[in-house]
C-alpha cells in the first residue's frame, strides 16, 4: 500500500510531511501514519483504511474540502 510523504493540511492548506517511518512489512489497513504541517505545525494522525470512503454511501460523506472552500469565500 502506498502512503504519501506529503499531504495537504486541512486546517491551513500548507504541506504536511510524514513523520512515521514505513514498517518493514509495509503499510497495512489499520496502521496509523503521523504528519506534521509545515505551516500551522498541527499534527495529523491518520488511520490507513480500505478505500477512501470505507464502504459508506458517497452521498453521506462530508466533503471537507468543499466546506473549507465555502467557508473561505
Amino acid at each position: 500500500m502506498d502512503v504519501p510523504e506529503i499531504i495537504t493540511c486541512v486546517d491551513c492548506g500548507q504541506k504536511a510531511h510524514r513523520l512515521s517511518y514505513p514498517p518493514e512489512e509495509g503499510w497495512q489497513d489499520g496502521d496509523i501514519v503521523a504528519y506534521r504541517c509545515s505551516g500551522c505545525m498541527d499534527r495529523w494522525d491518520l488511520v490507513i483504511g480500505e478505500g477512501d470512503d470505507g464502504g459508506r454511501d458517497p452521498e453521506a460523506i462530508f466533503d471537507f474540502r468543499q466546506w473549507l472552500q465555502d467557508r473561505n469565500s
